[in-house]
Order: structure tokens, then C-alpha cells, then sequence
């Protein structure tokens, strides 16, 4: 299928989702801020999640040790640098979508750049003359087009996703150059290779993970996933909860009461006398 149609059959879904999903604009996420996760399939997920980590725990996690083990530092650095910035061009796309012209212009002044004077990625060059990189996808995207989030989903291999979010990875998955290329070998030897880099630069934070998400590491990763993504979605300025409000301000025109009755404002508080069948101190 080309790549035309497969894009019209994910805009259709989308257009579909946000049909059926309960709109989440940016006036009303404060609301939905408060809601826990919406977790239906939560048997179906947890199941799926329990694959994963046997998945990671037999084959990626060591896969990723080795990797970070024999490639030093700088070459570990180049190989995230060099599939960052082969996302860049998509990262524009969908600044410029979410009516952020300016962010959108500065994510093409980093691809040229590091494209050209950082070789093919390699480098980071742009960063250092202040082109600082952004973390935009087709999730983001839909959000801001007022997508509700949907009900939330474990995936095999991909993991956390809301049913928004799982459609935007298809959007991802499309605009990312390597799985473009002709050779399949080539093209899932890059993805591969990306998803390998990435578990590795995970590994230091591994145990503190554990330890954080105490008896049931699920409901932490998905709550995790869930603040994650609005913090993504508000570029780091989510709203406030409602129970982190202000309480409303209380109306100083009326001082306190004396006495059980209102004081007029201005008066001078009478005093409050002792009654004779309560002691003084108490």
C-alpha cells in the first residue's frame, strides 16, 4: 500500500476516533486532569504487560547491556543524535500543525544543521548554537486538535499507548525515514538498532524504577505514562489540578463575627467575657 493511502486510512480512523472519544479541549482538560485512567481492557493489558517485561527481561535488557557495554560514550551519543534527527523533519510538521510557527522553523534549523555540519545527525551542533530540540508527535498533534485521549492500552513490544496515542504512533511509524527503505534488512536493522539504543540509555534509571513503583509496577507505569503525556501535550505547563487551586477569596467587606453576630466594618470588637460556669483558663 502506498504511503498516500496508508495516510488517508490512519486520518480516517483519527477523524473517526475523534468522533466517538469524548472531546478534550484545552479549555476543558482541567477537569478530565482529576479523572483516573480509563482502563477497560485492564485483564487484556496487564496480561500484555507482563509479556513485555519477560520480552525485555530474556532478550532486549541483555541485548541492550551488550550494546552499552562495547560502543563507548561518544559513539552511543552519535548513534541517539543520528535517529533524533531523522525524526526532526516530523517534529516540524506537527510543531507547525499545533499553530506553533516558530518552534516548527527552529526544528528545520536543526535538521539542517546537524544534517550538514553535525554529519547526518552525528553531532548536535544546532544545540550548542541554541536550536534546543523539541519532543512532538502525531499524539500531541490530535490532542491539540481536541482528540479525547480514549480508553488506555498495553501493546505488545510498544507498550503504554491510549487508543489516541496508538494511532499517532501509526503516524509515528510512517514518518520515521528508515521504514522507508527498500531492503527490509536494512530498514528493520535501523529499527532494531533504535529501539536497542533506547533501552540501553534506559538502563541507569532501571532501579530506581523498581523501587519506585513498589508492589504494582503497572498502575505506576500507566499513571506514569498518563502524566508523561499531558506534560508533553501542555509543553511542560499542564493545568492545575482543581484540589491544587486557590480556595476563592473570602469577601473582606464583612470582618469577622464577635459574639455569634457580624462586626460592622470599622467597629471596635467588643470583649468576649468569661462565662461564670466556665473557667477563665479554659
Amino acid at each position: 500500500m502506498s504511503l498516500p493511502l496508508r495516510l488517508t486510512g490512519l486520518l480516517i480512523v483519527v477523524l473517526v476516533l475523534g468522533g466517538c472519544a469524548s472531546l478534550e479541549t484545552r479549555e476543558s482538560a482541567a477537569d478530565a486532569y482529576e479523572e483516573e485512567t480509563y482502563d477497560p481492557f485492564e485483564p487484556f493489558n496487564r496480561a500484555m504487560f507482563a509479556f513485555n517485561e519477560k520480552f525485555d527481561q530474556w532478550l532486549l535488557k541483555p541485548v541492550a547491556i551488550g550494546y552499552d557495554w562495547i560502543l563507548p560514550g561518544p559513539v552511543k551519543s552519535g548513534v541517539g543524535n543520528f535517529f533524533s534527527n531523522l525524526f526532526q523533519p516530523a517534529v516540524a510538521v506537527n510543531d507547525l500543525l499545533q499553530g506553533k510557527p516558530k518552534e516548527s522553523a527552529s526544528d528545520v534549523g536543526r535538521f539542517v544543521v546537524n544534517s550538514t555540519v553535525g554529519i547526518l545527525g552525528f553531532i548536535d551542533v544546532a544545540k550548542s548554537i541554541g536550536l534546543e530540540p523539541r519532543d512532538e508527535d502525531w499524539g500531541q498533534t490530535f490532542a491539540v486538535w481536541g482528540v479525547g485521549e480514549g480508553p488506555y492500552f498495553v501493546w505488545p513490544f510498544i507498550g503504554s499507548r491510549y487508543l489516541r496515542d496508538t494511532v499517532g504512533w501509526g503516524f509515528d511509524w510512517i514518518s520515521r525515514p528508515e521504514t522507508h527503505i527498500a531492503d527490509p534488512f536494512t530498514s528493520w536493522g535501523l529499527v532494531s538498532l533504535n529501539y536497542v539504543d533506547v533501552r540501553a540509555r534506559l538502563l541507569p534509571a532501571e532501579k530506581v524504577l523498581n523501587q519506585a513503583a513498589g508492589e504494582d509496577k503497572y498502575i505506576f507505569i500507566r499513571e506514569a505514562y498518563r502524566q508523561r503525556r499531558r506534560n508533553l501535550i501542555y509543553d511542560g505547563n499542564p493545568p492545575k489540578p482543581k484540589f491544587f487551586e486557590d480556595e476563592p477569596a473570602q469577601n473582606t467587606s464583612t470582618k469577622p463575627s464577635v459574639n455569634g453576630a457580624p462586626a460592622v466594618e470599622g467597629s471596635k470588637p467588643s470583649v468576649v467575657e468569661p462565662s461564670p460556669d466556665v473557667p477563665a483558663d479554659q
